[in-house]
C-alpha cells in the first residue's frame, strides 16, 4: 500500500496528535467527543491525513489545538499544557489512531463512523501496553464488524444497480462480482482494467473500490 507519507514523519504526527486531545480535553476541559469533532470537521485533519507536512510536523501539539480553535472559531487559549509523565488515555487515543489512520489510508471520519473515538478511548486498557500491531488488529475487527459490505456492495447498492444489471453495463462477468462483494475473490488484486470497468460504471474512482481494511 502507498501511504500519504513516510514512515520517518510518522512517530512525530503520532505525539503531535496525541498531544492536541491530551491538551484540549485535560488542560482545556473539552470533552473528548467534542474536541474530536472540532477536528473532524476542520480541513486541519484532512491536510494531517493526506500528508501535510506543516501540519505534521510543523506544529506542536499545542499549537495544532490553538491552530484547531482559530479555525473553528472558537476561545484562544493561552494556558500552556502540563504533560504527564505517563502518557494520558487521551494522548494514548490520539496517537494510536494516527498510527492506525497511517497504517489503512482510511479517513479520520471513516474511522469514527465505524469506531467512534469514546470506543477507541475504551481501548486504553489493555492496549496501551500492547504492540500497536495488537490495537490495529483489533480496530480492524470492529471495523468489519461496523461495516460488513465491501466497497463495492457499498457502492453498487447507492446507484441502484442490481449485480446482474452492473455485469451487464461493466462488462465484468457477474460471478466475479459476486465474489469480489462476498470477500471469497480480493478486490484489492484485481486487474487495473476490472477495477477500471466497474470504476466508469459506478462513477467512482478505482482506489474507492478497494478494500483499506483486511
Amino acid at each position: 500500500m502507498i501511504r500519504a507519507y513516510d514512515k520517518i514523519y510518522l512517530a512525530s504526527a503520532q505525539k503531535n496528535l496525541g498531544r492536541m486531545l491530551d491538551y484540549l480535553v485535560n488542560t482545556l476541559n473539552y470533552p473528548l467527543k467534542v474536541a474530536w469533532q472540532l477536528f473532524l470537521t476542520n480541513d486541519l485533519s484532512v491536510r494531517f491525513e493526506q500528508g501535510d507536512y506543516s501540519v505534521l510536523v510543523g506544529l506542536s501539539g499545542a499549537e495544532l489545538a490553538r491552530a484547531l480553535l482559530m479555525q473553528s472559531d472558537e476561545s484562544i487559549s493561552t494556558l500552556s499544557p502540563s504533560y504527564p509523565y505517563d502518557r494520558s488515555p487521551e494522548f494514548w487515543t490520539g496517537w494510536a489512531l494516527a498510527y492506525y489512520q497511517w497504517f489503512t489510508g482510511l479517513r479520520f471520519t471513516e474511522i469514527e463512523q465505524a469506531v467512534p473515538i469514546t470506543d477507541v478511548r475504551l481501548l486504553y486498557i489493555p492496549y496501551h501496553e500492547m504492540d500497536i500491531r495488537q490495537f490495529v488488529d483489533r480496530m480492524n475487527e470492529q471495523y468489519r464488524i461496523a461495516k460488513p459490505e465491501t466497497n463495492l456492495k457499498a457502492l453498487r447498492t447507492l446507484t441502484g444497480q442490481s449485480q446482474a444489471q452492473l455485469a451487464l453495463l461493466s462488462g465484468v462477468p457477474l460471478r466475479t462480482i459476486q465474489q469480489y462483494e462476498q470477500r471469497k475473490k480480493d478486490i484489492n488484486r484485481a486487474q487495473a482494467k476490472t477495477l477500471a470497468q466497474l470504476a466508469r460504471t459506478l462513477k467512482c474512482d478505482m482506489e474507492d473500490l478497494l478494500e483499506k481494511v483486511p
